[in-house]
């Protein structure tokens, strides 16, 4: 492994050991709901948004390491930033773990120590669960 492998497990892992932006959600709190029924991943997520900007988004579940720091990792980067950026990152990430697009190098080193998952196409899918949780919970709140 090099040591580019090791800072990516390691951001990967301390996002799993020390979730940011995890908190017990009530039922009133959830925007949506995801889960991943072949590795038992589950995810609830509630998104707060504020004219044009994601104020906050939180989460909390259970599952593997890497849907649980996918989930923190993109409640980290994405909040505060305009709803119309943030679409458009969402579909960006989703579509170069589907390896429909290349990696951006200006990406925050969290989601770029993801691109290693796409190795193993069965776990794509844990590294994108809250990704397409946020996008449904913006199209619930009609966020454009």
């Amino acid at each position: 492994m090099d040591d580019l492998d090791q800072l990516y497990q390691d951001l990967i892992l301390d996002h799993y050991k020390q979730p940011r932006h995890r908190q017990a959600l009530a039922d009133k709190d959830v925007s949506a709901e995801a889960e991943n029924p072949l590795c038992g991943d589950q995810l609830r997520l509630a998104v707060e948004v504020d004219g044009n900007c994601v104020r906050s988004i939180r989460h909390d579940g259970k599952g593997c390491a890497i849907s649980q720091a996918s989930a923190s990792m993109m409640s980290e980067t994405l909040t505060g930033k305009p709803v119309a950026e943030v679409r458009a990152l969402l579909g960006d990430f989703i579509a170069a773990m589907r390896d429909e697009r290349e990696f951006d190098s200006a990406w925050p080193d969290e989601w770029l120590a993801l691109q290693g998952v796409k190795k193993f196409p069965l776990r794509v899918k844990c590294a994108t669960l809250a990704w397409h949780a946020l996008n449904r919970a913006l199209d619930k709140q009609g966020s454009s």
